[in-house]
């Protein structure tokens, strides 16, 4: 039975954000803490905890028993328990990968082949495939970044232009990657499978990737020969990165990929001496605690937008979405700003996606759009905001580590803007 519109129903979200959001723009801008990250001092599950308080409370006519029934409704549905196995195991993959050292290796060994005048351009590159095969642009940036830092300092380049190059690789990596969990929650909240999304989203990312690299490759010519030095890496640990990459890429199910993975990193980690068994245990422990908070978001944010729509709340976006968008256009824009949003106020991709997932579903039946290009249109919104604004985990891990200002990185972000660009043409264009 369809719900009657209800705004109210939303304040939730309202609470949410004006939590998250406000306690970042304090603890970053109004009263800094000391190491920065003002946006990640208070955890999204709190803040999402007192939406469901609000949530709770809410609509009289239900009992707590009848909304405790909804809330495990919604945690119980299909996808968002798919969703939370996959998390898991990708987690330990990220985990026992890192522990192996796989992701290192696989960027020296990248960039030991690509022609020392390209640098910039390798750093993209490498940072693309290694983001898509960890499946987190977070992960990528912590290892290639020390790398770009070497590379910048060694051949006299731009570091934050380096660094951007890094950035922009592990955006494209991440938005591609089929275990990266903001396609995981993407394919999940939509109910499409993940090779369907992948198509929808080639094209769109693709060329924006081409010209970021042919934009690199004019500046590299500009700044003329480079010496970036030698990198050591380990061919065996390399290996099963690429592997797993390609595997994945072959539209084998996600839950065999991980586990192909997740063994061969035990097996390389140990026979290699980069750990012992129980150091691999414990890193793939690790990774998977790293999941944790994703998880219970997961959890959370399920519980609370189902009683934001047994209480009205969607259909009345959905009813501003019919006023003011027309046509399967006019709902895929709506998409795209909501997601854009989302994650904008909470500084999080995967959150982002997660909280408008449910909404975008009910966006795209009423304007008749495919579950995969909805969930393409997610990702990559998401995906676009998240490597540009500068208080996002990425361009604070980026600059932490180069020791450079997150702002001074962003005239160099050519691929999150090239993307953009690429999606709004794909919007307009595209049937």
């Amino acid at each position: 039975m369809k719900k009657e519109s209800n705004a109210a129903a939303l304040l939730p979200i309202v609470v949410f954000l004006i939590f998250y959001l406000g306690s970042g723009i304090y603890f970053e801008y109004i009263h800094p803490v000391e190491g920065g990250m003002g946006f990640y001092i208070m955890s999204a599950v709190v803040a999402f905890m007192f939406g469901l308080v609000v949530a709770f409370i809410q609509n009289r006519d239900l009992d707590f028993d009848e909304k405790i029934k909804i809330c495990a409704t919604s945690i119980g549905d299909e996808n968002i328990t798919t969703m939370l196995f996959i998390f898991l195991m990708a987690g330990a993959f990220s985990g026992v990968a890192q522990g192996a050292g796989g992701a290192t290796s696989a960027a020296n060994l990248l960039l030991s082949i690509i022609p020392a005048d390209f640098a910039i351009v390798g750093l993209f590159v490498i940072a693309c495939i290694v983001s898509m095969a960890m499946g987190t642009s977070c992960g990528t940036i912590s290892v290639i970044v020390p790398v770009a830092m070497n590379v910048a300092l060694g051949a006299d380049l731009n570091l934050p232009l380096c660094v951007g190059a890094v950035i922009g690789g592990s955006m494209f990596g991440d938005n591609l990657s089929f275990i990266s969990d903001t396609t995981i929650a993407a394919t999940k909240t939509q109910g499409c499978k993940m090779k369907d999304k992948f198509r929808e989203n080639f094209p769109i990312a693709f060329p924006a990737a081409i010209i970021t690299i042919i934009i690199l490759i004019v500046i590299s010519i500009k700044n003329g020969g480079a010496d970036v030095g030698q990198f050591d890496y380990n061919i065996w640990q390399a290996l099963p990165y690429f592997g797993i990459l390609v595997i994945a890429l072959c539209g084998i199910n996600v839950f065999i990929v991980l586990g192909a993975g997740i063994v061969s990193y035990f097996i390389v980690g140990i026979a290699t001496g980069a750990a012992t068994v129980a150091e691999t245990f414990s890193s793939m422990g690790g990774g998977v605690s790293g999941m944790y908070e994703t998880m219970i978001v997961t959890i959370l944010v399920a519980s609370m937008s189902g009683l934001i729509k047994e209480n009205g709340g969607f259909e009345s976006i959905l009813q501003f979405i019919k006023r003011n968008f027309k046509g399967s256009r006019g709902g895929q824009a709506g998409v795209a700003l909501l997601t854009s949003l989302m994650d904008v106020a909470t500084a999080n991709n995967t959150v982002a996606i997660v909280a408008a997932g449910p909404i975008a579903k009910d966006i795209s039946k009423e304007f008749d759009i495919t579950p995969q290009r909805t969930a393409s249109i997610m990702d990559i919104f998401s995906c676009v905001w998240q490597g540009i604004i500068p208080y996002g985990a990425q361009l604070l891990i980026a600059s932490g580590l180069a020791g450079i200002s997150s702002l001074s990185i962003i005239p160099f972000l050519f691929y999150q803007f090239l993307l953009f660009i690429s999606a709004i043409l794909f919007i307009i264009f595209k049937k």
